[in-house]
């Protein structure tokens, strides 16, 4: 041994310091957190400070960067992250008010949080996990379990684990090991309660994510780290530009950037007769429509955050408006049987948005939460669902129903049922070359027709423009200034225009008053009710709008609210405050709504859906508004408008053949005519014809054969006793919890309806779900499947509530007003599952698609009613056929039988629904399976189907002379197969 070399290599060592044992650690940082370009870390590691700002960090792979750093001899060092531009990460609640990571090993930072040891972020793991965090504020639920399953794995024994993971206040946590699946199914409950996304589960991913009242954030930032306030505003945006097409003006800019991100841009325009105007948005562009031909407008951009910071203006872009489009010209009716069509059913402005500049927010923008999704209550029109008619043909609907056009005025009047101009459609659905008129034009092209729903039952709380306005509502002392604005002359409210003064695009300063105005009716204006309102401000009569206080003159409004549901009150007295209940027993209103309901007829439309039927006496319906509405389509259209096709919501919410025994309230008793004569005073007839219907009971009304074959053979269907006008089957729809129950109630009614062939047929809709649910169907895909396979074949006009073709918010409440976000329930915005492209080369065909609406027509329940629409539309006999169950042994099964012997036309088709069936005493001959295409040849006068699966179909149809069968019709899908 030499110890000589020995002890002088030693000496040697000591005397290199302490770099003799510099070691290496690795650190990754997560940038979302921040948004910075070109994040740096300053740091000690070393053993002393780097020069600020510190060492850049490089790419690493999606969302992190990262830097190797030579280390000391301490355990560990301190660091703090910069944008090099004096914006820091470096988390308060640490002490120093740095991070403090180990010396050694490969380290994460991400969301204000040190994951010590955590490994790579960019290598693929078998090792995936969930750091899942969990909300209870709402809930106040003191256990917490998470039940689980990773894709592809098996759930975790019931109720779950419990989420015991130190969180903070109002949430729990726990971590989930995955291995090498990429994410789980979960549910949540407290042993006793669950929360299950509406029967949906909720699809959760790796890494940090929160789940909070029904939504899921993923890579979210920890919900339990207190960030420091953020005072630093974006940067300023650039390359803002405007050019100019007809009246619409579209802007771009590039991107700020924000030290924990931007979150919106603040647009301000200058010029024209409107005034300053300033809105937001979250994009980097904007069309600004509906503007002033050859005028100049100045505009400018700041970019907004989450805290309010707001960046100063852009340079000033400029653009001149060119001439007006020429108006849209009006169309004209496509005509036919409109059984020979099914209905997809959208709110207008929760479809998509094809022009952002008509979004309005309106006074509950805040308040219910929409703000906060940056979700306006207008947010879809015209031009967005002109651009997705092509969606709509490609899912097979050759019918859109939309919902009111007409100008409203309400809080939350985004839905349409808040009429107050009834003669102009609502600016916040029209764009520049997307008018109403374009879109009624843009659908027939296609040949789609337009369903417009109307209100002939009530206008909003401010009356009806050019009938009758309230004078005012209320005293507006110094307590009630917050909310009735001041007046301003000549200002008129249209729902998009901003008022200068207040800045609001839903101002009201049109209905107050500081002394009592010139032709005010309300009795004992401005004297004090002694009562207070939640806020604490004094209440004076006249402040809300009133039947009894003279508010709204009984020449044109009725004077009661409804007490009785089932009783004559309702269908003279007012529904709710919000609408203001129209006495359409009154000439004045009737002449008023017959001329209003004449313009839309005479734009082209193709039928109206009547709001709120029930509310109006049958006898004013029978003798005024339904024939006025019938003869004005025929005589401006001829046999076109003889098609023209109007069906009522007549809401008898119960299970049974007729609501509570009432006549009156029933929705088939409204496709009767009268059987009586009434006096001519139509007042003292309604309730004559009330009072007459109600003594002589439900066993004495009329009954039809119109809905049923005789054997085999369909007979020409006496409607000389018809109203004109159908209704939406509200027996069936209150019974679609399972389609068999739909199927056997609707038979069980049919004899009552002048003709159950043109009833309206629907699941659910924007009011209610079956068994009057207030929530959107959520039975399960299958169900829907079965539901589907049954409106599509049985007797009636199918409908379909937008999105539920993805089963779109399934279980989410249908509406809650103003009191929730609109995000969070059945009118939830659409649009985003139609980005993209898509063409239809058919109905029920798509031509191409591209994006996320590829996606959306992929989905299960979508290709279902491709295949749907696509049989029924060869098939006159499920279109427009009676049918019988007599002689067929089965579930749902029955035969249908459409002859036309002037066309032509004989169809007939056997049916089964989710099980097989047979079917005696029927036509021998050759029968061809429009699903399978499977042939039979009867001889015996019986056919035996054979099908299994629920919401699978056997279409037999019977091949003959000049009608032949056609055999198989479409692909096989998930449903619809052998």
């Amino acid at each position: 041994m030499n110890v000589r070399w020995k002890g002088s290599a030693l000496l040697a060592l000591m005397l290199t310091g302490p770099s003799a044992f510099a070691g290496t650690v690795t650190v990754y940082y997560y940038t979302p957190y921040k948004a910075w370009s070109a994040p740096y870390i300053h740091h000690d590691a070393s053993g002393s400070w780097t020069t600020s700002p510190g060492t850049a960090l490089s790419p690493a792979c999606t969302n992190w960067v990262m830097k190797v750093l030579t280390t000391g001899t301490a355990s560990t060092f301190q660091a703090v992250f910069t944008d090099g531009q004096n914006h820091w990460d470096n988390p308060n609640n640490q002490s120093g008010a740095n991070y403090n990571l180990p010396t050694s090993g490969t380290h994460q930072v991400k969301n204000g949080q040190l994951l010590a040891n955590a490994g790579s972020p960019c290598t693929t793991s078998t090792n995936n996990q969930a750091e899942v965090y969990y909300f209870t504020g709402t809930r106040g639920w003191s256990t917490v379990n998470i039940h689980y399953a990773p894709t592809g794995g098996t759930w975790t024994p019931s109720p779950g684990v419990a989420m015991n993971e130190t969180a903070c206040t109002n949430w729990v946590k726990k971590t989930v090991a995955l291995g090498s699946a990429t994410g789980m199914k979960a549910a949540f409950n407290n042993g006793t309660t669950w929360d299950n996304n509406g029967g949906t589960d909720y699809s959760l991913g790796t890494g940090l994510l929160t789940v909070k009242d029904g939504v899921v954030t993923a890579n979210a930032a920890s919900p339990c780290v207190t960030l420091p306030p953020d005072t630093s505003a974006p940067s300023i945006p650039s390359g803002l530009t405007a050019s100019a097409s007809g009246t619409q003006i579209t802007l771009s800019w590039n991107a700020s950037t924000d030290d924990r991100g931007v979150t919106g841009y603040e647009l301000v325009r200058t010029g024209g007769t409107q005034g300053t105007k300033t809105w937001t948005t979250t994009s980097t562009s904007y069309s600004d429509s509906g503007l002033s031909a050859r005028t100049a407008y100045l505009y400018t951009v700041k970019a907004l955050d989450a805290a309010g910071n707001k960046s100063a203006a852009s340079t000033t872009a400029s653009a001149t408006t060119g001439d007006a489009p020429p108006p849209a010209a009006a169309g004209q009716p496509l005509g036919g049987d409109i059984r020979e069509d099914s209905i997809y059913f959208v709110l207008t402005a929760r479809f998509y948005d094809g022009d952002s500049s008509n979004n309005r927010g309106g006074s509950m923008h805040t308040q219910s939460g929409n703000a906060a999704n940056n979700d306006p209550m207008f947010r879809g029109d015209f031009k967005g669902l002109i651009q997705k008619l092509d969606y709509i043909k490609a899912l097979g609907f050759s019918a859109v129903w939309i919902t009111p056009v007409v100008l409203n005025r309400s809080d939350y009047d985004y839905h349409g049922y808040h009429g107050w101009d009834f003669y102009r459609v609502d600016p916040r659905l029209e764009s520049s070359g997307a008018s109403y008129q374009d879109l009624i034009n843009a659908a027939h092209t296609k040949g789609i027709k337009i369903i417009q729903d109307v209100v002939y039952n009530h206008s909003s709380r401010w009356g009806a423009k050019g009938l009758f306005s309230p004078k005012v509502y209320g005293v507006r002392d110094s307590q009630w200034s917050w909310y009735y604005d001041a007046p301003v002359s000549g200002f008129t409210y249209d729902g998009l225009t901003v008022e200068p003064t207040s800045g609001k695009s839903y101002y009201n300063g049109d209905l107050w008053s500081t002394a009592e105005p010139a032709g005010n009716t309300c009795r004992n204006w401005g004297v004090a009710t002694g009562g207070y309102s939640k806020e604490g401000y004094r209440l004076y009569n006249c402040q809300w709008p009133n039947p009894t206080s003279g508010m709204f003159p009984a020449q044109y409004y009725h004077q009661c609210w409804i007490g009785n549901w089932e009783g004559e009150d309702s269908r003279s007295c007012w529904i709710h405050e919000d609408l203001a209940d129209f006495n359409t027993e009154s000439t004045p209103v009737q002449n008023f709504l017959i001329d209003v309901y004449n313009k839309y007829i005479d734009m082209g439309v193709d039928g109206f859906r009547i709001d709120t039927a029930v509310h109006i006496p049958r006898v004013t319906w029978n003798r005024r508004l339904l024939p006025a509405a019938q003869q004005h389509a025929q005589d401006k259209f001829g046999a076109k408008g003889k098609d023209f096709f109007m069906f009522g919501e007549v809401g008898s919410f119960v299970n049974d053949k007729w609501n509570r025994g009432s006549p009156n309230h029933s929705a088939q008793f409204f496709t009767w005519k009268e059987r009586r004569t009434y006096s001519a005073d139509d007042t003292t007839a309604a309730l004559e014809q009330y009072n007459y219907e109600q003594a002589q009971g439900t066993a004495a009304q009329p009954t039809s054969t119109n809905a049923f074959l005789q054997g085999n053979v369909y007979h020409a269907p006496d409607h000389s006793q018809f109203s004109g006008m159908s209704v939406i089957d509200m027996r069936m729809h209150m019974n679609f919890g399972e389609a068999s129950n739909a199927f056997f109630n609707g038979k069980d009614s049919d004899d009552s309806y002048n003709d159950a062939t043109y009833n309206v047929v629907y699941v659910d809709s924007h009011d209610y779900g079956p068994n009057k649910s207030s929530t959107r169907y959520a039975g399960g895909t299958d169900a829907w499947a079965e539901n589907m396979s049954l409106m599509w074949t049985f007797r009636g006009i199918p409908t379909l509530y937008y999105g539920s073709e993805i089963e779109f918010q399934a279980g989410k409440p249908i509406d809650c007003g103003p009191t929730c976000a609109l995000a969070t329930t059945g009118r939830a915005y659409y649009g985003d599952n139609l980005e993209g492209s898509v063409s239809a080369s058919d109905f029920g065909v798509v031509g191409s698609a591209s994006g996320k609406v590829a996606e959306t027509l992929a989905r299960p329940l979508a290709k279902h009613l491709q295949r749907l629409n696509q049989i029924r539309r060869r098939i006159p006999a499920l279109q427009k056929g009676q049918y019988s169950t007599d002689g067929v042994v089965g579930g749902m099964a029955f035969k249908r039988r459409f002859t036309d012997s002037a066309r032509g036309v004989d169809s007939f088709a056997l049916v089964t629904v989710s099980g097989g069936a047979t079917f005696n005493g029927i036509p021998n001959g050759t029968y061809k399976d429009a699903v399978t295409g499977d042939v039979k040849t009867v001889t015996s006068g019986t056919l035996t189907a054979s099908v299994s699966g629920k919401g699978n179909l056997r279409v037999y149809v019977l091949d003959l002379a000049g009608n032949p069968a056609p055999g198989k019709v479409g692909v096989d899908g998930p449903y619809l197969k052998p």
